[in-house]
């Protein structure tokens, strides 16, 4: 007969391995939510409609406002930056190229952040970049980056998740993922 001791070690043992086990293979990738859809819209119609009011409100927006922060080649730069704007945005609303989408999104808005909302944190000027009129400190700077924040954040879970499963990236996903065999299950667990 065994003694409850033995025993005891031998269900700590099996206990251990398994969660060794369970730890070792990862759980399956599940696909991401089809309510990313809902992110994408969100954050891809901002850079849309941010881009082409670029275009629109010139001295505003594009070029003018680009050469009161202090761009050089403002008038070129802000073409640019709207096209990337618009491109890029429009990928991400289709869920094309969502991923590498994000990336151009990413550096602008890391830009715009460092060009327009640091200067009004630190009331003065930043290299050639001109802080706008007062007020300065925290909570202006908060005030106007709010949108900047919210789509840093909105890109990075876009980078991260992926695009969804409503998405053109989805439906090539599917396509190449049906001609690479699955694979093997994990053993199952030692008795």
């Amino acid at each position: 007969m065994h003694s409850p001791r033995l025993h005891s070690k031998r269900i700590t043992l099996r206990l251990f391995a398994q969660a060794y086990n369970d730890a070792a293979v990862p759980p399956p990738r599940q696909p991401a939510s089809s309510w990313v859809i809902l992110v994408r819209l969100l954050v891809g119609w901002v850079f849309v409609a941010e881009g082409l009011q670029k275009f629109i409100f010139r001295d505003a927006l594009g070029g003018g406002r680009f050469e009161r922060i202090g761009f050089p080649a403002p008038h070129a730069l802000a073409v640019f930056v709207a096209l990337v704007e618009i491109v890029c945005g429009l990928l991400i609303v289709f869920g094309a190229f969502t991923r590498l989408a994000a990336i151009p999104l990413l550096i602008d808005m890391a830009v715009a952040i460092v060009s327009t909302k640091i200067p009004i944190l630190l009331g003065r000027n930043l290299w050639r970049f001109v802080a706008p009129k007062p007020p300065y400190g925290l909570w202006p700077m908060l005030h106007e980056a709010r949108v900047d924040f919210s789509m840093v954040l909105g890109l990075l879970f876009l980078l991260i998740v992926g695009p969804g499963r409503w998405s053109f990236d989805s439906g090539h996903g599917r396509r190449r993922s049906n001609s690479v065999p699955a694979p093997n299950p994990p053993p199952p667990p030692a008795a």
